[in-house]
């Protein structure tokens, strides 16, 4: 089997030659080729080496669009700081919806549009197909709901509007489904293959607003991107234990576990049939740790997620994780699983 398959075939829970390998690259990377991460973000064309670069290398499954929250929220007009070797980021302290009246003047961006952040993205993927289509799992991204809100308002400012003014966070929550809804449909018309949401501070609140407010917009996303004919990868940075019951419920294809989740309790509260990944602590085990280390901890991951597993850190992979260490997990995935 070559990525592409055996991904497809775990999703699809067919039978496969051994474990999915399908780790969060980033930093690291852009590293293989020696470019700064500015470059990383901002030539679609570089990525796209750097990304092919560290798949052949270590023979991962998949390649990757994701490289930053920031995009749909630059192409909405917003304040982004950018460096030369680290991720471009949201001004928080001069966010586009401070006021919040601007909301009704906003218009959802063409992804499309030349020279934008988020059809440079659009054009990774389209190059991505080119190149790799059928040979290894292609992934796009968008901002989920929450984490978007965080960007165009202000994470302090969201986190008061929920309680203060809970009509304005839905109000914002629609616009962003719209944007990202557009987002993906362009990725996927350009050939990827899966959907990455990316909602970290759906990790910051409690289990009820979860439910209530987040929970039916990350619903409507998946449910649309679905209804385009693409698959969803779901990733929230943080501890979600106390909502992966609703998680369950998205109706996702795969389903990202930071490594404060606990696989056991998500594989019991969301069900035996859900695509899980992760959750190998990506710092304290994956860079600092040992090989021996790392192979003892994926098999308790292994043990613990089933048969519907794929082999991923709880999050990116640090730039500086030791390549015996990034092998060790590419090494397990290949010696394991296979049905």
């Amino acid at each position: 089997m070559n990525g592409y398959e055996r991904i497809l075939a775990t999703l699809e829970k067919r039978p496969t030659d051994c474990l999915a390998f399908m780790p969060i690259t980033m930093m690291f990377a852009a590293d293989q080729t020696g470019i700064s991460y500015g470059q990383y973000t901002a030539d679609y064309r570089l990525l796209v080496e750097a990304q092919l670069e560290t798949a052949r290398k270590f023979d991962i499954d998949h390649v990757s669009c994701i490289s930053d929250p920031a995009r749909e929220a630059a192409d909405c007009g917003g304040t982004i700081h950018y460096f030369d070797d680290q991720p471009p980021a949201v001004d928080e302290s001069n966010a586009l919806l401070a006021d919040k009246t601007l909301l009704k003047t906003l218009s959802i961006p063409d992804p499309l549009r030349e020279g934008s952040r988020m059809n440079d993205r659009v054009q990774a993927v389209r190059l991505f197909a080119e190149k790799v289509k059928g040979e290894r799992f292609i992934e796009g991204w968008v901002e989920g709901p929450c984490a978007e809100a965080a960007d165009l308002r202000g994470i302090n400012n969201l986190m008061t509007d929920f309680i203060d003014d809970p009509q304005f966070v839905q109000e914002l929550f629609s616009f962003n489904i719209r944007m990202a809804t557009a987002f993906a449909q362009a990725q996927i018309e350009a050939g990827c293959d899966i959907i990455g949401i990316g909602d970290a501070a759906a990790s910051l609140v409690g289990p009820r607003l979860y439910k209530n407010v987040v929970f039916p917009f990350e619903k409507l996303l998946v449910e649309k991107i679905h209804l385009m004919g693409c698959r969803v990868r779901l990733h929230i940075c943080g501890n979600t234990n106390r909502s992966l019951a609703d998680i369950g419920q998205l109706g996702c294809d795969l389903v990202d576990l930071d490594s404060m989740v606990s696989i056991e309790k998500a594989r019991k509260e969301i069900g035996e049939e859900q695509v899980l990944d992760g959750n190998l602590d990506p710092v304290k085990v994956l860079r600092n740790g040992t090989p021996e280390q790392i192979h003892a901890a994926l098999t308790e991951c292994f043990r613990q997620a089933g048969t519907n597993y794929i082999v991923g850190a709880g999050c990116e992979v640090p730039r500086d994780t030791p390549h015996e260490n990034f092998q060790t997990m590419h090494d397990f995935a290949r010696q394991n699983g296979k049905s």
